[in-house]
């Protein structure tokens, strides 16, 4: 399951978390769906530091980073860590075949590949609506739904467009937190819209 931080007064999760018994060392894996894309590096940079700085004991090793996405371009995976100095990984993840006996008793890859995205999307929304409420400055308020506090939103730096965009990342979210299939294809689209709009509330000031 996710692991929580909590870094300048937000909320962040980790993917997973693992400690090394025998590098005496955090494990922290970032799971995407998609290809390589270089902020991931920027992404697994800010972890690390925040879970040496929270978590790693002074005997224990740096932590190490290991991001694991469908496909990967050497060269962009160079570029993007060319100048780290944290111990960081790209690597593409495969599906084994399974023997006929555990065929029955698990579920297909296709199930796997449709069970992750849909809970990264219904976890990317989460992480939206605390951001919204951060800019809105509602945490102690009742809560508000993501359309209506993004909405309130237009017009103190966010445009209409934006807004707009929005509805497809809820549809597909909800679907999926009431056990409804989405098409990979959408919820993939969907969440690459939904992490730029994150960017763009990260980078916006609260509402006075």
């Amino acid at each position: 399951s996710q692991y929580h931080l909590e870094v300048g007064g937000q909320d962040y999760y980790l993917d997973l978390l693992f400690y090394h018994l025998k590098l005496r060392c955090y494990v922290v894996i970032e799971l995407k769906i998609e290809e390589f894309k270089p902020e991931f590096a920027g992404k697994m940079n800010f972890y690390l530091s925040a879970v040496d700085d929270q978590l790693r004991h002074p005997d224990d090793q740096p932590s190490i980073g290991i991001i694991l996405c469908r496909t990967r371009n050497k060269v962009i995976v160079e570029y993007a860590l060319r100048d780290s100095h944290k111990p960081m990984g790209v690597a593409e993840y495969t599906f084994a075949k399974l023997p006929k006996a555990f065929k029955q008793a698990l579920p297909s890859t296709e199930e796997l590949s449709q069970d992750f995205g849909d809970l990264s999307l219904v976890s990317l929304r989460i992480e939206l609506e605390r951001e919204v409420r951060r800019l809105l400055g509602s945490d102690g308020e009742r809560p508000i739904s993501l359309s209506d506090g993004v909405r309130r939103l237009v017009g103190h730096g966010l445009s209409p467009k934006d807004h707009a965009r929005l509805a497809p990342i809820i549809a597909l979210a909800n679907r999926a937190a009431h056990g409804l299939d989405n098409d990979p294809a959408a919820v993939a689209s969907a969440r690459e819209v939904g992490e730029e709009l994150l960017a763009i509330f990260k980078a916006m000031p609260p509402v006075p």
